[in-house]
């Protein structure tokens, strides 16, 4: 995605967002939420979607024309049911599509947080009880990112899944009744 001047971004490397300003020589100057600005490398910014993170906000089809043009074509979902009530879905970016050839870190960040929120939305709609997200260890960038989104959510609770099971690569989310 070509980042433009007046775009939400979130900043791959540190908590936060802010909007652009200026883009010059592959750079932005971004303001951020305490009002101060700050130059980025655009690499290291990912464009946000929807200010509110609201599920289906992100345009799919956008995301997949974009993979396509690049030639990687998506794979098929990996999400599995471990029980009726405990679904378990796989980030890393090799599981969602053949190739990440030519795709900017922002890019394969965006097609990882696209694929989550898709399969949260159907948890959530079938009413799965938990659901378990492998996102990896990695620099924490995907695991902040799906944080943030799950801590603007209602009935439902957070936390490292099972150590023994995952490692420290993943959280698990459970569904509250309501």
């Amino acid at each position: 995605m070509i980042l433009k001047i007046g775009h939400r971004v979130t900043f791959l490397h540190e908590k936060g967002e802010g909007e652009i300003k200026e883009i010059k020589n592959g750079k932005a100057l971004v303001i951020d939420e305490q009002g101060f600005e700050r130059w980025y490398f655009v690499r290291d910014l990912a464009f946000i979607h929807s200010v509110d993170y609201q599920i289906g906000a992100i345009n799919h089809k956008e995301v997949d024309v974009a993979s396509k043009a690049k030639n990687t074509q998506p794979k098929r979902l990996s999400v599995k049911s471990t029980n009726k009530q405990v679904l378990e879905i796989d980030l890393h970016i090799e599981e969602l599509i053949d190739s990440t050839r030519g795709m900017s870190n922002s890019e394969i960040l965006l097609k990882q947080l696209t694929e989550f929120r898709a399969v949260f939305s159907r948890a959530k709609a079938k009413s799965v009880s938990k659901l378990i997200v492998i996102h990896g260890v990695g620099e924490g960038v995907l695991k902040n990112e799906i944080r943030i989104f799950l801590s603007r959510q209602e009935h439902i609770d957070f936390y490292d899944a099972d150590y023994r099971e995952y490692g420290k690569g993943a959280t698990e989310i459970e569904f509250l009744k309501h």
